[in-house]
Order: structure tokens, then sequence, then C-alpha cells
């Protein structure tokens, strides 16, 4: 008709494209294939771990034992040491300016507020600020003394780890050549492969463990030993600079008072 406008319909962008059925059972099939192989690697490895721990004989038992003790011990000690660490020069820069104000109280205070190894020596030295230098460094290193054995305590038990777990296995490498020797003189030195063999497996197992064992615990008694040096030389230096803030604050409060007084007697002449 004449007048009557035509509007051509506007073009819809297309959804995207579905994937065909066949592609999505293929991905969901791939997908619990790739999930089942991870899960049977896993169980695998499991029975082929409790395999080694029987054939390995009672002393692997030993060893898995002292593996554990190791995990715990080295766990213990570095969360210990995480907590125990602090920034040293920000703490004495907080606590120079309360010694030189003399606002021992305050500074106590602080160190209160996070009661580690190096706080706990600054405190000693605070609660007796009026001390001379001779005797206040003699508090500093009593104090730091009875913080080593705290800091030390159970490091000797990663050591001992380290020394005996080759010597269980070099334990279960002698009685597995015993056992295996056993069994030749019982079939008067004929004996097939077979019966040799448990023997020789059982020894080389052993010695495997041992050393698997001996090696990460002399390791992690080495970093941590590294941590404990750097808290021993955290706590001496806390407590030379304590020392030193104590006496010179001490030293300019003398000043303070014999200036006062000698206007005090000066005024009075």
């Amino acid at each position: 008709m004449p007048g009557k406008r035509v509007v051509s319909p506007v073009p819809t962008k297309s959804s995207a494209p579905e994937l065909p059925e066949y592609l999505l059972l293929a991905i969901c099939y791939s997908a619990r294939m790739a999930v089942g192989v991870a899960l049977c690697r896993r169980l695998a490895y499991k029975s082929r771990m409790v395999d080694y721990m029987q054939k390995g004989g009672p002393l692997m038992w030993l060893i898995l034992l002292c593996s554990v003790v190791a995990v715990a011990v080295f766990v213990e000690r570095l969360l210990y040491y995480h907590r125990a660490s602090i920034n040293v020069e920000e703490l004495l820069q907080g606590l120079s300016n309360l010694i030189r104000s003399r606002n021992f109280a305050e500074a106590r205070v602080e160190c209160q507020a996070s009661l580690i190894p190096v706080t706990r020596v600054i405190q000693a030295a605070l609660n007796r600020p009026h001390f001379p230098r001779s005797e206040l460094r003699e508090i500093v290193q009593e104090a730091a003394q009875l913080e080593v054995p705290r800091l030390e305590r159970n490091l000797g038990i990663l050591v001992a780890i380290g020394y005996i777990c080759p010597l269980v296995g070099l334990l279960g490498t002698v009685t597995g050549l015993i056992q295996a020797f056993v069994q030749l003189s019982a079939n008067n030195g004929y004996a097939t492969l077979a019966e040799i063999s448990g023997g020789i497996y059982q020894s080389l197992l052993t010695t495997a463990g041992g050393l698997a064992v001996a090696i990460p615990a002399i390791l992690g008694y080495c970093h941590l030993s590294a941590r404990l040096n750097h808290l021993i030389h955290d706590m001496e230096r806390a407590g030379i600079e304590v020392v030193n803030l104590l006496t010179d604050s001490e030293e300019r409060s003398s000043i303070i008072e014999f200036d006062a007084a000698s206007k005090a007697a000066g005024e009075q002449r």
C-alpha cells in the first residue's frame, strides 16, 4: 500500500553452537578415566609402600617411626623459631625513645606484649635500670643463657635420628644377608634365586630406608641450627644495645641533676 513503510527484521546474534552429545559423552568419559588412573596410581603407590615395609622386616617399621619423629620435631622447631623471630632493629628503635625519656614502665609493657627470647633478655635489663654497666652486662648474659636451652630443645633428637637410621639400615643389611646364607645352609649349599633374593631384598630395603630418613634429618638439623644461631645473635645484639641505652640515659640524668643542683646552690649564694 502506498505510504506504508515496511520494516525489515533485525538479524539477531546466533547463540554459541552447542556441542554434539557424543562429544560431551567423550569428554565425561575421558575425565572419569583420568580420575580413575590417578586413583589407581595412588593406590598402587600405597600398596607398593606397604609391600616394601613388609618385605623389609621389623627394622623398616623402626625406621618409619624415626621418620615420623623427625618430621614432628622439625615442624615443631620450625614453627617455634618462626614465632620467636622479630625485627630487632625496629624493636630497639621503639624502645630507645622510651629508655631515653626514662619511661621504663612503658618499655617493660612493650616487651611483655610479645614474650619471646629477645624481649625476655631486654626485660631482664629493664627490671634493673639503675644498675652499673658491669652488672647489667652480667644480667643480660645470664638471661640469654637461660633462653638457649629452650631454643636448642629437641634438636638433639634430629641428630640422633640422623646417626641412628643408617646404623639401623646396616643392621638390616646384616640380618638380610644372614637370612640368605641360612637358606643356603639349610639346603646344603643349593638354593634357588627366589630363596636367596628374599634376604638380599630385605638388606637393600633397610639400607635405602635408613639413608632416606637420615639425609633429610641431617639437612633439617642444619637448617634449624642456622635459625638458632640467628636468634642467638639477635639476643646478644639486643642485650648489648639495651645495656648501652640504659647506661647512657643514666649518665644523662645524673648530669641533668648535677646541673640543677649547681644552679640551685648558685641562687642561694
